[in-house]
């Protein structure tokens, strides 16, 4: 019969062990300790879902009107080195429409990059591929709002065949073709082309490759699209 002091694993054997297969958990990720460690803020190391629940938990404290009470002063030393977003947005540049308020987030956070209309264009392509391929940001959430400016313009543009001044003509071109897919649809047709652009726009971040689609494919990143309500400060999910 072997003694106990014969089978029992050493200390050092049971700390090398537990060094190389111990994880932490956030959310509903499991995430490797080392990974951990690199990240500037661990807690950001996040599943697409759980993302996306994150995001969704602070709206509604937004909504509520019950924000975190951040002390910046103390995020922003760990964030000199890097960043590791938990989501990437894309929205509106509508000064009524901030995302880090809307969804309750501190430093680091969000990834986020705005223009009016909230469309997929060369730059915010680029960005939004920065941020999934070397942010490894498992989540992309197109944001449109209602009462949006750029897109009444161009409903406007339309209607009178007459181009807007200036460059603001480059984003009736980009809207555009929303805005005539919802034109035979019953309804508002501002509401109609405002929620088709979000969705236009989700499909094209989810098809594009090489970067985001085969993300996608992969399950490492989720592509969705939200609508902000100006009035209660609501975000609805378009799926």
């Amino acid at each position: 019969m072997y003694h106990l002091t014969n089978i029992a694993p050493s200390r050092r054997s049971l700390l090398l062990f537990a060094a190389s297969t111990v994880c932490l958990e956030f959310g509903n990720n499991i995430v490797d300790a080392k990974e951990a460690r690199r990240a500037p803020k661990p807690n950001n190391l996040l599943v697409p879902d759980a993302a996306l629940k994150r995001l969704l938990k602070g709206n509604d404290r937004y909504v509520q009107g019950a924000p975190r009470v951040d002390d910046f002063r103390r995020e922003r030393p760990a964030l000199v080195d890097g960043q590791n977003p938990c989501a990437a947005v894309l929205s509106c540049a509508d000064s009524r429409v901030a995302p880090e308020l809307v969804f309750d987030s501190g430093l680091g956070d969000l990834f986020v990059c705005r223009v009016a209309g909230n469309f997929v264009n060369d730059d915010t392509l680029a960005s939004m591929e920065y941020a999934v391929a070397v942010l490894n940001a498992p989540l992309i959430l197109v944001l449109g709002h209602d009462h949006c400016g750029a897109i009444d313009a161009t409903i406007k543009s339309l209607d009178q065949g007459k181009p807007p001044p200036g460059h603001i003509s480059s984003l009736v071109r980009a809207l555009a073709p929303a805005v005539k897919a919802t034109r035979e649809q019953a309804g508002d047709t501002f509401a109609q082309a405002t929620r088709q652009n979000v969705i236009d726009n989700v499909n094209k971040l989810k098809s594009t490759g090489p970067i985001l689609n085969a993300a996608v494919e992969q399950h490492r990143l989720k592509v969705v699209g939200g609508l902000y309500r100006i009035d209660t400060g609501k975000v609805d999910i378009v799926r």
